[in-house]
């Protein structure tokens, strides 16, 4: 353990209460992170002080829950410092709903509140009556400083209990144990096996806030694998599970499971969003369900429009953001493009980009790379993704969307005198698809002109003449994309 800053904000805080005749410690993560030579993001202090006499310590203080919790305020500048978490020395009751304890009783010693914690890493507290930490300021019943030195996370007590307490610990011990880099203490595992199905009384919310936690640790992948060997997963994402033993064929080395796990494992080393992270997870729950045949010829023709759509329901389910939503299907959907240097004109990269919409081409291609290295099986795509990049590049700022046009929806209702209606939209889909072949049509004066020559169609005659256009533009994107996958087996 190196020597540690504590902030003055913390020890101003521990100072008062200790002048006051009050013990004081830091307690929690924050301990765990200086045991472990990193810097705490959270300062955590717990106290012989009722919440009452903190509060007359500190008239800005924020009581609002029955836990013994007070927030102190600060005058820091730096947000995790604003509000110092002040709570007294506790011992809790049953917990009826596995997750929150029917009531708080407070306890006279800091060994008898860290006998209420969770892992043995987060059982220890550092006495603040002294400015320098030494060895006799480490409050330690439960040996939680060998267990940081020995990788291991382990239940404080009796780990049923513990889990029986709160069923969320769970999946803490999963994602601390992928965050650490620790192995789980046999006992603390064969507990978690058996308590598993407890998981079922937690709110959605709650599993989500700790699941995105895992899925955005560096060992993400480890986390994942874990949840599936305790029993855990079923309970969080059983979309995902629908892969165990699917085999798929000559192009991937993995089940479908394993290879989902693998992309993610790449898109978490990449250190990319969380968006792209749960669409690399994801890309190919579909596949199961799309399977066709067997062996190295196995088929999986539209899964991406059925992952995107078990995606959209898991991660709604789990009570993920609408818009977080609408990104991971939308990446998962279009994951699938196709690219051959040589095959795919200016026009087609034109088409891609309106198809997926410019502000998604990037992470879109970074679930591919994911999907790509996930496979373990080598291929040439690094080569096409750089020359399909030049292509995007190249013409990135050519129009590929209605508002691109050199003329808008309203200046071609004041060309024909119409009002807004599906008249309007037709016609710049038509436009839309004409600059989309020859950017260079796109001008004031040839729209225009266009505009009028459609304009003097009956509304019959330009709908039917765009839902022509809209056919025969999605009838070649789907030959050329079927064609390709039969050629190239793209799974």
């Amino acid at each position: 353990m190196k020597k540690t800053r504590i902030p003055d904000e913390v020890t101003h805080v521990g100072s008062a209460l200790i002048g006051h005749g009050y013990k004081a410690y830091l307690v929690g993560g924050c301990v765990r992170d200086i045991f472990m030579d990193e810097e705490p993001k959270d300062w955590d202090i717990t106290t012989d002080a009722t919440p009452a006499e903190i509060q007359k310590i500190f008239p800005e203080s924020v009581y609002e829950n029955d836990f013994g919790t007070v927030g102190v305020k600060t005058e820091s500048d730096i947000p995790s410092l604003k509000i110092i978490e002040v709570t007294t020395f506790r011992i809790e009751g049953e917990y009826s709903d596995k997750r929150h304890p029917d009531h708080v009783t407070f306890a006279k010693t800091v060994e008898e509140d860290l006998s209420r914690r969770d892992f043995t890493v987060n059982a220890l507290a550092i006495d603040l009556s002294d400015p320098h930490i030494t060895k006799k300021d480490i409050v330690d019943p439960f040996g939680g400083e060998n267990d940081l030195k020995k990788k291991i996370l382990r239940a404080v007590g009796n780990a049923e209990d513990r889990f029986e307490e709160d069923a969320l610990r769970l999946m803490r011990a999963v994602r601390l144990a992928a965050q650490l880099g620790f192995d789980i203490e046999e006992g603390t595992k064969k507990a978690i096996v058996e308590k598993s199905k407890l998981l079922s009384a937690i709110a959605l919310e709650r599993i989500r806030d700790e699941f995105q936690k895992l899925v955005m640790t560096p060992r993400a992948a480890d986390g994942v694998f874990a949840l599936e060997e305790y029993g855990i997963l079923e309970y969080i994402l059983p979309e995902l599970r629908f892969g165990i033993g699917c085999a798929q064929n000559k192009h991937h080395k993995y089940t479908v499971f394993e290879h989902n796990v693998r992309a993610l494992e790449y898109a978490a080393k990449k250190g990319y969003s969380l968006e792209v992270r749960l669409a690399s997870l994801l890309h190919d729950i579909g596949k199961p369900e799309t399977k066709r045949g067997g062996g190295e010829d196995a088929t999986f023709y539209n899964h991406e429009m059925v992952g995107a759509r078990l995606a959209k329901q898991a991660l709604l389910r789990l009570k993920f953001s609408k818009e977080l939503v609408d990104r991971v299907r939308h990446l998962i959907r279009y994951h699938m493009f196709y690219y051959n240097v040589g095959e795919v004109s200016e026009a087609g990269v034109r088409r891609f980009i309106a198809r997926v919409g410019v502000e998604n081409i990037d992470d879109i291609l970074k679930v591919r790379e994911a999907d790509r290295i996930g496979s373990r099986v080598p291929k040439a795509f690094p080569y096409k993704l750089r020359h399909l990049l030049f292509m995007i590049e190249k013409v990135r700022h050519d129009p590929v969307h209605p508002k691109m046009l050199a003329v808008k929806g309203d200046e071609i209702m004041r060309i024909l005198n119409i009002t807004p209606g599906k008249k309007v939209g037709a016609i710049l889909f038509i436009l839309l698809e004409e600059v989309l072949d020859d950017p260079s049509k796109n001008t004031v004066p040839y729209l225009e002109e266009r505009v009028r020559m459609l304009g003097a169609l009956s509304d019959k005659e330009l709908l039917l003449h765009a839902e022509e256009g809209r056919k025969k533009r999605d009838a070649v994107e789907e030959e050329i994309e079927e064609d390709m996958k039969k050629k190239y087996y793209v799974s």
